[in-house]
């Protein structure tokens, strides 16, 4: 059965902590909410360590009886109390929580591959729909910027559409991806308008696809990268926002042949 919780319960002010950058670092936890997201996280096996809902939510939503069943804490708030816990204007009414993972970078470098290097992006969305496109393509490791979003920020999380949940992620400075890239023999490569025609550039079985944000381009990331490949456009188009180009290059990256 679940639990009634008031509006200034100290899990409720636990969870409302969530929706901050510093809450979410202190407490190593995050949250994201809506039947959809609960879907991806459950199938994807994710521990959710506890569920907030509103009561219709709770009487609609059929995962909840899946959590309860395995023991997870399910929490009831009215409300005007979930709001406080969504950054959505019209709150969804169920929210979880699971622990943060993010990997060393060695352990992330390990093995072969193509893998995301989100080059101090800034703007969630961009960020959450290169996760996606990255599982779309076969990439299941991304490494983000020390200086741009965070990977657990609520709109990464929605944009992403459930592909954070089988990622493997990590955060990195300049200086720490560029000697763990050199421990592990991998390539940065970066996509810039200076850069060499994308579809005619090869890339090696050891690859750091760097992607750069509209405005700012790479910055100082630049300095790591070994080479620059550029996506050609026919169009009067100057340039294209960070999920595009991003997108297109993480398809020409692991394209077979």
């Amino acid at each position: 059965m679940p639990t009634t919780l008031g509006a200034h319960h100290p899990r409720v002010e636990f969870a409302r902590e969530l929706l901050s950058k510093k809450g979410r670092r202190e407490h190593g936890r995050f949250s994201f909410e809506g039947p959809t997201l609960l879907d991806e996280a459950l199938r994807s096996r994710v521990a959710i360590e506890a569920l907030y809902a509103t009561r219709r939510a709770y009487d609609d939503a059929a995962q909840v009886r899946a959590l309860e069943s395995a023991g997870t804490p399910v929490y009831l708030v009215d409300e005007r109390t979930f709001a406080k816990l969504s950054d959505l204007d019209t709150p969804s009414g169920l929210l979880a929580v699971a622990p943060m993972l993010l990997h060393p970078l060695d352990e992330l470098l390990e093995a072969p591959g193509t893998v995301l290097l989100l080059a101090d992006l800034n703007d969630p969305g961009n960020a959450g729909t290169l996760l996606r496109s990255a599982e779309a393509f076969g990439v299941d490791r991304a490494i983000f910027g020390a200086s741009g979003v965070e990977p657990y920020q609520p709109k990464v999380v929605r944009g992403a559409m459930g592909a954070i949940f089988r990622q493997r992620l990590a955060r990195a400075s300049c200086g720490e991806l560029q000697a763990a890239a050199r421990r592990h023999a991998f390539e940065i490569v970066g996509t810039a308008a200076a850069g060499e025609p994308l579809g005619r550039a090869p890339f090696g079985a050891r690859t750091i696809l760097a992607v750069g944000s509209e405005r700012h381009g790479l910055g100082p990331w630049s300095a790591l990268c070994s080479r620059l490949v550029a996506i050609p456009m026919a169009g009067p188009a100057e340039s294209l926002n960070a999920a595009t180009a991003g997108s297109i290059a993480l398809y020409e990256a692991t394209k077979p042949g």
